[in-house]
C-alpha cells in the first residue's frame, strides 16, 4: 500500500521548534521524567513539584490537554458530568465554572488553559517530542530515555501517563489511500474543522465516537450513513445548560463530593443500588429502570441493580428495557432492527455504552443510513467511497474512522520500553499483559504508570482513577526518597498473583463473554484477556494501600 495522505501516527510534527525552556535540552538530567501531559501527567507534576522532585515533561502533543487535545471531532465531548469529571484540587476548581452538565472538547481545552494559569505547568514540559526508547542503567540507577528527535533524558523515576487511547487502530482495508474526499482518524481530525454542509459523510464504527460524529455532522450534512459492526447500546445523557450560580451555590459540598467518589465503584457520584434485580415486582423494576434513564448519564449501567453485570437474567432484564425505550424512537423497521436489536448483541454493559442525545433520531431520517458490516463487510475504499462484500459502493464525501484504539496497553507497547535485561515490553506483553498493582511492572525499576493496564481504567471516571493512582505513586515515591532506596522494582511472583486478581475479578462477571476492547478483543492478534481491574475503586485502593503499608510488599528494593 502506497503512503497514506491521511494522518496515522503522533510523530512529532515540528521537532526541531525553536524552544526557550530548559525542557527541549539535548541531554536532559532530572530526578522525574513524565511522559503525557493530560489529566494524569500534570497531577503527577503538580504533586510532586510540591515534594521537591524536579520534574519534566515529554508529550508528544502541542499542548496539555491529552485525549482533549487530540479530540476535536464533530460533537467531541465528555460522557462523565462536571464537576465529577475534572480536579479535586480546590485551586484548581475554586473559580472555574462549565457552561454545560456534559462539556465538549474546545470547553475542556479552556479547562486545561485554566489549570495552567492555576498549577504553572508549562515551564517544566517538552512538546511535540515523542518518547521512542526507554532503558533502565542498573549501574547509574537512572533511566535513559530517548526522544524521536535524537534528545535524551536521564531521571531516577519514569511516569507514564499516556493514557488508555493513545495509539490508534487503523483497519486494514485496501484502497485507504485512495480515496479522492477527505478521510481522518476520529483523533486526527483537523483542528479547524471540516464543513460538511450539503455533503455525504460516512462514519466507520460505532463507539462513543461514532455516536458522536453522527449526531453532529447529521445537523448539517446532506447524508450520513454509518457502517456498524456491533450496535451500540447508548444511554440517555439528558444533557443541558448548568450556571455559574447554581455551580457558586454547590461549590461548599465539592469537598465532601470529591472524598465520596472515591468510594463508588467506579469513582462516580452514584453507584450500584444494593439489590438484586428480582428483589423488585415486574411494576417497581420497571420505575427504577425508568428513573435511572431520565437522570441519564451512566446511572442506568453504574447505579442499576447490583447483579447487572454478573447474572445473565438479571442482565437481560435492563436489556430489554433499553430495546423497548430505544425501539420506540425509531420508524424505520430495517434501521430498528439494526440498530436495537430484540436479541442483545452482548450483555448489556459489557461493552462501554455510550451517551447519546439524538443518535437514534438522526439515523432515522430517511436521507441517512445503518450499515450492518456483520452481514456485508467492508472490502475496500474506492476513489469515491466504499464497497461492501454485496458488490455496492456507496460514494462520499467524508469518510471518518471512529475505529479506535489498540487500547488499554497500546500506547506502552508503542514507546520503546525495555527491561533491565534489554527486552521490550512490546515482547513481554505478547502472549499477555503482566503488571503489579496496574501500576508496574517486573523488570522495570522506579517505573510507574496511571490509567493503564489493570487498575480500574475503563471501569472507572477518569479524574478519579487517576487521583487514586497518582496519590500511590507519589505516596511510593515520598517513601523511597526518604528512606533512600535508589529503587524499588516489581517481582515477578508478585505480578502473576495480580493478573490471577484481575482475572479473577473479571471471570465472576459477564464481561468475559463479550469481544470487546475492554478484553483485547477488537485488535486482531491481540490476547484475549481482562485488561482492566474489575474489583472497583475502593477495593482497589484498599488493595494497594496494604502493599504500600506492608513495607512494598511484593517489591525488590535496593
Amino acid at each position: 500500500m502506497s503512503k497514506m495522505h491521511f494522518r496515522t501516527d503522533i510523530a512529532a510534527t515540528n521537532p526541531h521548534a525553536v524552544q526557550n525552556n530548559d525542557s527541549y535540552v539535548k541531554d536532559l538530567e532530572t530526578d522525574v521524567l513524565i511522559v503525557g501531559a493530560g489529566f494524569g501527567g500534570v497531577y503527577l507534576m503538580h504533586k510532586l513539584r510540591q515534594l521537591g522532585f524536579k520534574c519534566k515533561i515529554f508529550e508528544a502533543g502541542k499542548e496539555l490537554g491529552g485525549i482533549w487535545h487530540w479530540n476535536c471531532y464533530p460533537g467531541a465531548r465528555v460522557d462523565t458530568q462536571v464537576p465529577i469529571y475534572e480536579y479535586s484540587l480546590p485551586e484548581v476548581w475554586k473559580d472555574w465554572t462549565w457552561s454545560e452538565r456534559y462539556p465538549g472538547f474546545a470547553e475542556l481545552r479552556q479547562y486545561f488553559e485554566h489549570v495552567e494559569k492555576k498549577l504553572d505547568i508549562k515551564k517544566d514540559v517538552a512538546f511535540e517530542t515523542r518518547v521512542t526508547g526507554a532503558q533502565f542503567d542498573k549501574p547509574s540507577s537512572k533511566w535513559i530515555i530517548e526522544a524521536e528527535d535524537g534528545r535524551t533524558a536521564k531521571a531516577r523515576y519514569l511516569l507514564l501517563a499516556t493514557g488508555f487511547a493513545a495509539k490508534r487502530h487503523f483497519p486494514d482495508w485496501m484502497g485507504l489511500d485512495k480515496f479522492k474526499g477527505e478521510i481522518h482518524h476520529s483523533s486526527f481530525w483537523p483542528d479547524a474543522g471540516i464543513d460538511v454542509k450539503g455533503k455525504r459523510v460516512a462514519v466507520v464504527g460505532t463507539g462513543s465516537t461514532g455516536v458522536q460524529i453522527a449526531q453532529e455532522t447529521g445537523k448539517t450534512a446532506g447524508s450520513v450513513t454509518v457502517f456498524q459492526r456491533t450496535p451500540n447500546l447508548a444511554l440517555p445523557m439528558q444533557q443541558k445548560p448548568i450556571t455559574k450560580e447554581e455551580q457558586q451555590t454547590r461549590k461548599p459540598d465539592y469537598p465532601e463530593l470529591y472524598k465520596n467518589r472515591m468510594k463508588t465503584f467506579a469513582g462516580f457520584p452514584y453507584d450500584f443500588a444494593q439489590k438484586n434485580t428480582f428483589d423488585d415486582s415486574p411494576e417497581e423494576r420497571e420505575a427504577f429502570y425508568q428513573g435511572l434513564f431520565d437522570r441519564g448519564g451512566f446511572e442506568f449501567w453504574l447505579g442499576n441493580y447490583k447483579d447487572l453485570l454478573y447474572e445473565k437474567e438479571a442482565n437481560r432484564q435492563a436489556y430489554d428495557f433499553w430495546a423497548k425505550k430505544v425501539r420506540a424512537r425509531i420508524t424505520d423497521p430495517r434501521k430498528r432492527d439494526t440498530l436495537a436489536p430484540l436479541e442483545p448483541p452482548h450483555a448489556f454493559g459489557t461493552k462501554r455504552p455510550s451517551l447519546e442525545q439524538n443518535y437514534y433520531e438522526v439515523l432515522d431520517r430517511p436521507e441517512n443510513d445503518v450499515v450492518d458490516i456483520k452481514k456485508t463487510p467492508i472490502i475496500e475504499v474506492t476513489e469515491t467511497g466504499i464497497k461492501t462484500e454485496d458488490g455496492k459502493l456507496r460514494e462520499f464525501d467524508v469518510i471518518a474512522l471512529a475505529t479506535g484504539f489498540d487500547s488499554v496497553t497500546g500506547g506502552m507497547k508503542n514507546m520503546g520500553l525495555k527491561d533491565v535485561d534489554g527486552v521490550p515490553l512490546s515482547e513481554k506483553w505478547k502472549m499477555g499483559t503482566w503488571s503489579y498493582l496496574g501500576m508496574t511492572c517486573s523488570g522495570f525499576p522506579n517505573m510507574f504508570f496511571l490509567y493503564g493496564a489493570q487498575g480500574p481504567t475503563a471501569f472507572s471516571n477518569g479524574p478519579s482513577c487517576v487521583e487514586c493512582q497518582g496519590d500511590w505513586i507519589v505516596d511510593v515515591m515520598k517513601k523511597l526518597k526518604d528512606e533512600d532506596i535508589k529503587y524499588c522494582d516489581a517481582t515477578r511472583e508478585a505480578e502473576e498473583a495480580w493478573r490471577k486478581n484481575v482475572t479473577e475479578l473479571s471471570e465472576k462477571t459477564l464481561f468475559p463473554g463479550t469481544s470487546s476492547w475492554y478484553m483485547g478483543a477488537n485488535i486482531p492478534g491481540k490476547p484475549r484477556e481482562q485488561l482492566n481491574y474489575a474489583g472497583g475503586i475502593p477495593l482497589y485502593e484498599k488493595e494497594c494501600r496494604e502493599a504500600l503499608d506492608n513495607g512494598l510488599q511484593g517489591f525488590v528494593t535496593a
